[in-house]
């Protein structure tokens, strides 16, 4: 894991502008062209924060990962400034998550969201994280890429009962992807029943997936926790700075 200025080397071949709208871009860090943002915010300005975000990539060619856990986002134009928080890469549901540093690979990348987390803490995208949209509003939308109802009950349904237990063949084909069935039928039989408790949620999928080499997705969601939007309308500056105060990418609007 690198951080600061270590293990990037310079990357001086790409030179940063003269001027943001008036203001100096800054001292270019060394991760300057390695780590982009996309040039634009997303609802900005919005009433609620939570609609209101900043995508960070990584490049393919950066070589090494990059935590960016301690960097600064901030505004030219008002002097709002986050320092990026710690987050939770696979998040456990009812729990107190461990805070870990917001590393990316080389081609990952994060949305820098200036709300607060609908689950309290930042977190990666994985195959199980849709059942999350089920209870709470995200935006962008969460991906539903979880394992369909149908697919957990042939690779987890004890091969005779599978065979015999017909109604519950059925009920798992009209269940929606990253559904939780909270109260399962009980015109269903007890073993049916329990599969659905264990198997049919967030943490159940994440105990049976989490060792998948899909598990982990490519995007961080992280929340900066506040409860105003952090960026104007319009006339504003949009910089990202480094452990040392350096400027990693910036863009006006």
């Amino acid at each position: 894991v690198s951080s600061g200025n270590s293990g990037t080397g310079s990357n001086s071949s790409v030179p940063p502008p003269s001027s943001l709208s008036g203001v100096s871009f800054g001292t270019p860090s060394p991760y300057r062209g390695l780590v982009t943002m996309s040039h634009s915010v997303s609802s900005a300005g919005a009433s609620d924060p939570r609609q209101e975000y900043v995508q960070v990539s990584v490049s393919q060619n950066t070589g090494t990962p990059v935590d960016l856990t301690g960097w600064t986002i901030m505004s030219e134009a008002t002097g709002n400034a986050v320092v990026i928080p710690q987050g939770t890469q696979t998040p456990t549901s009812g729990i107190v998550n461990a805070a870990q540093d917001i590393v990316l690979l080389p081609g990952q990348r994060a949305m820098i969201i200036s709300g607060q987390s609908p689950i309290g803490a930042s977190f990666m995208e994985n195959k199980c994280i849709g059942y999350f949209a089920q209870f709470q509003r995200f935006n962008p939308s969460l991906p539903l890429t979880c394992p369909t109802a149908q697919a957990e009950l042939s690779a987890n349904y004890a091969d005779s009962y599978y065979v015999r237990d017909s109604s519950c063949i059925d009920y798992m084909k009209n269940v929606p992807r990253c559904q939780a069935v909270l109260t399962p039928p009980t015109t269903l039989s007890g073993s049916c029943q329990a599969f659905i408790v264990k198997y049919l949620n967030y943490n159940g999928c994440v105990q049976e997936h989490q060792s998948d080499t899909d598990f982990l997705g490519t995007t961080w969601r992280v929340y900066l926790g506040r409860t105003n939007s952090m960026w104007r309308t319009h006339n504003e500056v949009v910089k990202l700075l480094d452990k040392q105060g350096k400027t990693v990418d910036a863009f006006s609007y």
